[in-house]
């Protein structure tokens, strides 16, 4: 068996605190969006890049509230995170210009939530061929933009 050795996860893991410890939930408290990833905040969700993206650009749209349930959050910010994640679209297209863009929540572990205590809506725009032998064969994703720079990018848009 091969190995990937990736230090910086565990920095990532342990820098929100406790073990255990929501990352949605550390970021939104973290006045720095940069650290965080945050590229915007509205009124009842965020904006947040993916640190280990499927492809560069990868979004979240994450309620402030901790719920792990679509329903247990109110219409307001159900409709704000569908808002957004409009927002989002328009902002990838403009940016990335993308061949199509996939949007998703996965509710709970077994729909295949990474985090799946708080919910949050992926957005994230793919190419044909996004998809080559290095993920198949390597489990490795090759990303052409750093996650600076991508973030910079991103939340340029959104104040635009």
């Amino acid at each position: 068996m091969d190995y990937l050795w990736t230090p910086w996860r565990y920095q990532y893991i342990t820098a929100t605190g406790a073990i255990g410890e929501c990352v949605f939930c550390a970021a939104a408290r973290n006045p720095d969006d940069r650290a965080s990833l945050i590229v915007h905040r509205g009124e009842q969700n965020f904006v947040i890049l993916n640190r280990y993206p499927y492809t560069s650009g990868h979004l979240m749209v994450v309620p402030y509230q901790h719920a792990a349930a679509l329903e247990d959050v109110s219409e307001e910010t159900a409709a704000e995170m569908m808002r957004l994640a409009r927002s989002s679209v328009r902002h990838l297209k403009t940016l990335y210009h993308p061949e199509g863009l996939n949007l998703g929540l996965n509710l709970g572990k077994s729909a295949g939530a990474g985090i799946a205590g708080h919910l949050h809506l992926h957005v994230l725009p793919r190419w044909t061929g996004d998809t080559n032998f290095m993920t198949v064969v390597a489990e490795t994703r090759v990303l052409p933009e750093s996650l600076e720079e991508t973030w910079e990018r991103v939340r340029d848009a959104f104040r635009g």
